[in-house]
């Protein structure tokens, strides 16, 4: 257990590190290429968004600070892949977490997803037309590119890991067969869908590391050490995000970093055998879609009336009065709860 626990510890600090010191190089990046959006949300046509947005702030400050968290993980990750190849020893080897039948599906989802949501950046930055203002045909376009990436991670889970049912809490399993590919799709977006909890200084960020720090735990607890260093590696990249995300932010996370990171979420709850504890770690995610989808409905089905005075939910707490300081934290604190809740059902339900 102790040499379990150095396997994790070791590659989280180290992704923490390594993450500090690239940031005030990519900063100077960012701002010296001025990657920031080029154009406002449509939201700002609402009065309430207009009191709690600074527009001109949004407008001047980075949004592809995804960009540290997955580059720090994914070097972590080759370095100590590396070390086993170039230094073979116990050690080396045992430090190595790049396995074939654990952490090698969520590596290259973590990079193709980041390498997909830092396109959409990239347009939202340099580019022009309806795509550029993030219009709804675009984010049609995101949500297939979501389902083409889940549906491949779906075969792979399907044909090469013969993973054909999902694990229900005190009540054994559940066969799918060959439904578990579009069952992970709907997962994947479900999750996809809660980066719009990306809205407000260190949100995210705090979120996030909870998430995937318990999702460490669960995997330790499975024995699935590999899959746990690699959690712990992308919350202690994300924490180290965090220390320059927190209000005023240096720089947003972007799709950059939620398209990757969820879709790699969705990855490790599979793996780990945990996806129906997903909505209960990932409450914060629940929520914040919920109140997307709730507003959306009671605009369609009331004659355009809001049910919140501004969604996601953050904003509206934000539009009630609350400062954001107190949200961003008062989010943490929830995001850690349920972190915790998912935690301890995921072990005593096994």
């Amino acid at each position: 257990m102790l040499l379990n626990l150095v396997k994790i510890s070791i590659p989280t600090a180290a992704a923490f590190f390594l993450a500090l010191f690239l940031t005030p190089i990519a900063t100077h990046f960012f701002y010296k290429y001025k990657m920031w959006k080029k154009y406002s949300r449509n939201g700002d046509k609402i009065e309430d968004f207009k009191k709690i947005h600074n527009e001109e702030e949004e407008l001047k400050t980075p949004r592809v600070g995804g960009i540290i968290i997955w580059v720090s993980v994914l070097l972590t990750t080759l370095i100590f892949y590396l070390a086993s190849l170039w230094f073979p020893a116990e050690t080396t080897e045992k430090m190595n977490f790049l396995s074939r039948n654990q952490t090698l599906i969520p590596f290259f989802t973590l990079l193709f997803g980041s390498l997909i949501g830092l396109s959409d950046d990239l347009i939202q930055i340099y580019g022009s037309g309806k795509f550029a203002h993030d219009d709804n045909s675009w984010r049609a376009w995101k949500a297939l590119l979501v389902v083409g990436v889940s549906f491949l991670i779906g075969l792979w889970f399907f044909y090469k890991l013969g993973m054909t049912g999902i694990h229900i809490p005190f009540g054994g399993e559940i066969y799918l067969g060959i439904l578990i590919i579009p069952f992970f799709i709907i997962v994947a977006l479900s999750t996809f869908s809660g980066g719009v909890i990306d809205g407000i200084d260190g949100l995210s960020g705090g979120v996030l590391a909870s998430i995937f720090g318990a999702y460490s735990i669960i995997a330790l607890s499975n024995d699935q050490i590999d899959i746990a260093a690699f959690s712990g590696v992308i919350a202690g990249a994300t924490l180290a995000f965090l220390w320059f995300n927190i209000p005023p932010a240096r720089f947003y996370m972007g799709e950059s970093g939620m398209m990757g990171l969820t879709i790699t979420l969705a990855t490790l709850a599979f793996l780990t055998d945990s996806v129906l504890v997903l909505p209960i770690v990932a409450m914060p995610f629940v929520v914040t879609s919920l109140s997307v989808v709730l507003q959306m409905l009671s605009k369609k089905f009331r004659n355009g009336k809001r049910l919140f005075r501004l969604a996601p939910l953050h904003h509206h707490l934000e539009a009630i009065g609350w400062s954001t300081y107190k949200v961003t934290m008062r989010f943490w604190v929830f995001s850690i709860i349920f972190s915790i809740v998912g935690i301890i059902l995921a072990i005593i339900s096994r």
